[in-house]
């Protein structure tokens, strides 16, 4: 009897060691595996300061051999009444937080919403670099990712990415390919009420159509130009040098 106890026990304690072992390789493996995630996003993060990058939802549709249209253009060849209504329309905290509005998330956090407080930061970290998905785990990784290219890129630069990569439509990316498709036109020649249009399709852009908006898209427009008339020294950091 002491004897198949003194088994018993040695089997255990051998059981024991082998999943403490299993897991410390697991916990070396996540960890190695978030460090090399953490340590290429870094690295893309730096490139893209320079070199305006493509979104994971264009690779994805490139993967599956779906077209694409966009144009990269510079903000300065962007009408400037575009990155006011977006900002109006989507983060008119945009130019005082450092790339995520903890107030507003945390105001959404104790309401328990399933969606908001989504900067353009956020977004734009999500867009290029995230998976469109939403989770617990991209969120954990999208808010110290758009801290960062808060940091390293400036207001001017995330707003300029952000234009180039925003879905307007099916197929269609940026705000060039946008101006294009829907008004015939060059990005840099949108009006007040075009601007208006386009970013008030932002949250749905394959339901909304800028080029032909509906009564209800129509009013969104012109609720946000009001919006965007009364919204005071909101958009400081989109002049040079912010």
């Amino acid at each position: 009897m002491v004897e198949r106890i003194e088994n018993e026990n040695a089997q255990g304690a051998r059981r024991g060691g082998v999943v403490r072992r299993l897991l410390r390789g697991l916990f070396r493996l996540a960890w190695r595996a978030a460090l090399t995630l953490a340590i290429a996003l870094v690295a893309l993060t730096l490139v893209a300061k320079a070199v305006t990058p493509v979104s994971t939802l264009m690779i994805g549709r490139w993967a599956t051999l779906q077209p694409v249209n966009r144009t990269v253009v510079p903000l300065e060849a962007i009408s400037p009444h575009v990155p006011r209504m977006v900002i109006a329309s989507e983060d008119a905290r945009f130019c005082r937080h450092a790339g995520v509005d903890f107030d507003e998330l945390f105001k959404v956090i104790e309401a328990g919403a399933p969606r908001g407080a989504s900067t353009l930061a956020m977004q734009t970290a999500k867009n290029v670099f995230l998976w469109r998905e939403r989770s617990y785990v991209r969120k954990a990784i999208e808010i110290p990712l758009a801290l960062w290219i808060d940091l390293v890129w400036g207001k001017r630069r995330v707003i300029e990415v952000y234009l180039n990569v925003a879905e307007l439509g099916e197929g269609i990316f940026g705000v060039e390919a946008a101006a294009q498709a829907h008004f015939g036109k060059s990005a840099a020649d949108l009006t007040r009420r075009e601007a208006a249009l386009l970013a008030t399709a932002l949250p749905n852009p394959k339901a909304r159509d800028a080029g032909a908006p509906g009564s209800g898209h129509r009013r969104l427009a012109e609720n946000l130009m009001g919006r965007e008339s009364g919204s005071g020294e909101i958009f400081g950091c989109l002049e040079r040098g912010s």
